[in-house]
């Protein structure tokens, strides 16, 4: 019954930390998934808008990029600079 006991005070001091680091890796998530948003909302607005000039599509990738920003922020951010810089568009401060 002690070995049990101690198993679950164990158990419990190992998954304290998890769970006081699960909101901070949610902030992060959030955060990401936030200017990768900006970043979508930014090649649309600079580079496929249609003011003074025909309209330049997304390519599959961007496109691609630009809806997994919700739910992959990570693989998308860097698609989505690096289409931004190459169209010389000032990238936003990540935040």
């Amino acid at each position: 019954m002690e070995t049990l006991r101690r198993c679950a005070i164990a158990g419990l001091l190992l998954m304290a930390p998890l769970a006081l680091m699960a909101p901070l890796a949610t902030s992060a998530q959030s955060s990401d998934a936030q200017y990768c948003t900006e970043l979508g909302h930014l090649y649309s607005k600079y580079v496929t808008s249609t003011e003074g000039k025909r309209p330049r599509p997304p390519t599959p990738d961007i496109s691609a990029a630009m809806a997994k920003c919700p739910s992959d922020p990570s693989s998308s951010i860097p698609v989505l600079e690096k289409a931004l810089t190459d169209a010389k568009v000032n990238l936003p401060k990540r935040g």
